[in-house]
């Protein structure tokens, strides 16, 4: 099983008040790219399962995994099977559930420890009876995760996530439970987006690169101190808090508006 690179802590790097936009010009044979998928490429639905990869987008991924030769990844929330579906007919180096499984530019499919089945089985159960609580708060099963979406009933935030805290607490079983945008989740506890990152720039044709992670919410911000750490760019979109990323775009439509002139 792999090392994953969050088991060093790094510290939290100075909240910036005013950041600028990032550079449009990157040497392309000194970077390595990673970008979040929901909110940061494509806007957020109701549900998962209600978004749609445009044509556009696709012809963008294919360009600049070409033009970086080979080192550009996504590293997303969703599972590698999810991706798939989404973005077919393309297969890149993707990294799914947070962290949890990974597949290298190679093609090699690797995971860290499952969590515990049983507890998995409860957090099903446990989360039906919320989301029985009313139509449009949607589940989603992600085999190794779950996750309860209340983009359609925002004001039931504080039921939802105490709800998710208390079911956290009581199945265990190696399940943490991570916040996101009008999103709870219950996903294997010990890797995030920066370990994922970090494994990533362990391969080639990443190894020896300059990181750069962009993406939208809280569970991108270790991501960011990570990529920071190490000397890369940090670009968080649309934030809505204090954010380590060092610079920033205010929407999908700028990053991939920002993404085209990068790939020139």
């Amino acid at each position: 099983m792999l090392q994953y690179a969050s088991s060093q802590p790094i510290s939290r790097l100075p909240q910036r008040c005013a950041a600028p936009a990032p550079p449009t010009l990157l040497a392309r044979d000194r970077y390595a790219l990673f970008l979040d998928l929901d909110g940061t490429l494509l806007e957020h639905a109701p549900h998962p399962r209600a978004v749609a990869a445009d044509a556009p987008l696709l012809r963008l991924l294919q360009t600049l995994t070409r033009r970086f030769g080979g080192a550009s990844a996504l590293v997303s929330g969703r599972s590698i099977e999810a991706v798939d579906a989404l973005l077919a007919p393309l297969r890149l180096p993707v990294s799914g559930l947070h962290g949890f499984e990974r597949r290298s530019a190679s093609g090699a499919h690797t995971h860290h420890a499952l969590p515990s089945l049983p507890a998995l089985a409860n957090a099903r159960r446990l989360l039906a009876q919320v989301v029985a609580l009313d139509p449009r708060i949607r589940f989603e099963d992600k085999r190794f995760a779950v996750a309860l979406h209340y983009r359609q009933r925002p004001e039931l935030e504080t039921m939802i996530v105490d709800a998710a805290r208390s079911i956290a607490a009581r199945v265990g079983g190696g399940l943490e439970l991570l916040l996101g945008p009008m999103v709870v989740e219950l996903t294997p506890r010990g890797v995030s987006k920066a370990s994922a990152v970090g494994e990533f720039m362990r391969e080639p044709p990443f190894l020896g690169r300059c990181p750069v992670f962009v993406g939208d919410d809280i569970n991108d911000e270790l991501a960011f101190e990570w990529v920071n750490a190490v000397g890369g760019l940090s670009v968080a979109v649309n934030p809505t808090a204090a954010t380590a990323a060092a610079t920033r775009l205010r929407s999908v439509r700028e990053v991939r508006s920002w993404l085209l002139g990068v790939a020139g």
